[in-house]
Order: structure tokens, then C-alpha cells, then sequence
């Protein structure tokens, strides 16, 4: 493959449909999104912007949208790893918080509250999908596209 194109649009609508995911878990499973799952999705939609940017700029250009990608992988791990930890300890809670408040007063929370309103609590327990629960699976993923990402970084143009 001599351009990091068509894997940039991969991943970028790969990110979109993780958001797709997380949309119809919320709207159709009722499983209501937490203040970490909102920080996630913010994370997925930096993911699928930047890459999509990217797959639509010169080389050298795309090389620094897919670093900004990556860092916003990156980012998503720490907060999907953040919110396994504080599921694997009950005791702890992100639930009704300065963080719930003040993200549900970001102008996109505002906006698109379908999508960036945090609703839920981060010690509530839904149904695992093939083993895991939806905090583990955001962490799976969002290691899947940093190392995609990492790949579109530092892969040298032919």
C-alpha cells in the first residue's frame, strides 16, 4: 500500500461507528452514558475527526492529523482504563459530580445532549457483550486505533 489513505478512512469511520455503538446502547438498551463514557465518545469523535482530516491531506499533513488521532487514542485509553478500574472498585463513584455538572454544560453537551449528555453512573453494571463489559470494550478499541494510528505516524511514504 503506498498511502495511509484508505487506513485512515478505516479507522475514522471505524471511531463513527464506535459512536453508533454507543448511541444505540444508550437510545434503544437504555444503558445511560456516565461522565467517562461521554469523555470517551468526545475522544472517539477527535478520533474519527482527525483521521478523516487526515486521509484527505498531502503526506506530510495527514502524518501530524494521524499524531493527533493517536493522541486522542491515547487519551480514550487512560479514560476507558479509568473507568474499569472504578467499575472493578464499587466503592468508588464518578456519579452525580462536578464532572457530570460540568460536562453538562459544555456547549456540545448542549447541543447534541443525545450524544454528549451524561446521564448514567459509572458504577452501574449492564449486561456483558461476549465477556466484557462496554468500559472494557472501549478500552479493546481504543488500543486497536492507537496502534493503527501509531502505524500511520511512523510508517515512512514509498
Amino acid at each position: 500500500m503506498k498511502s495511509t489513505k484508505p487506513a485512515l478512512l478505516a479507522i475514522g469511520l471505524a471511531a463513527l461507528g464506535l459512536l453508533g455503538v454507543g448511541l444505540y446502547q444508550q437510545h434503544v438498551q437504555e444503558m445511560f452514558p456516565c461522565p467517562y463514557c461521554v469523555l470517551q465518545r468526545y475522544a472517539f469523535f477527535a478520533i474519527a475527526a482527525f483521521s478523516l482530516a487526515a486521509a484527505a491531506l498531502p503526506p506530510r499533513a495527514a502524518r501530524i492529523g494521524a499524531g493527533l488521532g493517536l493522541l486522542s487514542a491515547l487519551t480514550g485509553i487512560g479514560l476507558a482504563a479509568r473507568l474499569v478500574w472504578i467499575q472493578a472498585h464499587p466503592s468508588v463513584s464518578c456519579g452525580i459530580d462536578p464532572l457530570e455538572t460540568a460536562l453538562n454544560k459544555i456547549p456540545s453537551a448542549k447541543l447534541m445532549p443525545w450524544l454528549f449528555r451524561a446521564d448514567g453512573f459509572c458504577t452501574t453494571e449492564y449486561p456483558p457483550l461476549l465477556g466484557l463489559s462496554t468500559p472494557q470494550w472501549a478500552l479493546v478499541w481504543f488500543v486497536i486505533l492507537a496502534l493503527a494510528l501509531g502505524w500511520a505516524v511512523l510508517r515512512r511514504p514509498r
